[in-house]
């Protein structure tokens, strides 16, 4: 990555790779690549801190297909 883009990005290389780091671990957690234990790992975070990071990125926590969800409300 050419050095003038992360001072577009008002970031430090090392902030810079952190948080692709998070952002990738969020992304593949998104479309179940990857369990939320495993992402908090690549994110380098714990899985409270991973959990508060899919909040800011807008990610449910919770990764239940239509299907699931409805065979879970009726198990109950």
């Amino acid at each position: 990555m050419p050095e003038g883009a992360f001072s577009t990005l008002h970031q430090a290389p090392h902030e810079f790779v952190r948080e692709m780091r998070v952002a990738t671990a969020v992304k593949w957690y998104e479309l179940g690549r990857i369990s939320q234990g495993r992402a908090a790992e690549i994110a380098g975070l714990t899985r409270a801190d991973f959990i508060d990071a899919l909040s800011r990125y807008r990610v449910s926590p919770y990764q239940y297909t239509a299907e699931e969800l409805i065979k879970e409300m009726r198990a109950e």
